[in-house]
């Protein structure tokens, strides 16, 4: 007597990187995990690609982020404010994207009493408002068309926000062992 045939997706379980973490007393931790690396690492590719589409140079990653940060309310920002805004822990890199900022003619270095701080100029601000307009385009319309709503959303970029918390504890933890 022949057994019937086994469907081989019954027995996957949480779709994860480690299934050796996933053994815990929170596997939806560990999906979390991998979603957030997939999301990460497909993020980076987006904004780098956004930004030679939108006409600007090569960039890191790191400094897409910068420079959006620094034309945000189109206030200057000082280095400290960028890593604590962006949780940068590595000062000297935050330093350095800016400094290639500059050497781009995209950030003016600039002072507010004793400290440095870094502004737009028209370029940097015309380059970001041209990242949004591809970005639009090409983004906002996709995950537009999901359905998903904003309210979640938002909700989930809470939940977000507050688990990188219990992350930055868990590692001046661990750091303290």
């Amino acid at each position: 007597m022949r057994e019937p045939a086994r469907d081989p997706l019954a027995q996957v379980g949480p779709v994860v990187s480690s299934a050796h973490l996933a053994r815990s007393s929170l596997p939806a931790l560990s999906e979390m995990e991998f979603a957030l690396t997939m999301s990460h690492h497909a993020f980076q590719r987006w904004m780098v690609r956004c930004m030679v589409a939108a006409g600007g140079p090569a960039m890191s990653p790191l400094e897409v982020l910068i420079l959006h940060l620094v034309h945000h309310r189109e206030r200057p920002k000082t280095l400290a404010d960028i890593c604590l805004v962006l949780n940068i822990e590595d000062t000297h890199l935050a330093n350095y994207a800016v400094k290639k900022l500059a050497g781009h003619r995209l950030v003016a270095p600039g002072r507010k009493g004793k400290e440095k701080t870094v502004a737009i100029t028209q370029a940097g601000a015309a380059l970001c408002t041209r990242y949004g307009e591809v970005r639009e385009a090409l983004l906002v319309r996709a995950a537009t068309r999901l359905g998903i709503d904003a309210a979640e959303m938002s909700r989930l970029a809470a939940l977000l926000r507050m688990l990188s918390g219990s992350y930055d504890q868990a590692a001046r933890a661990a750091a303290a062992l």
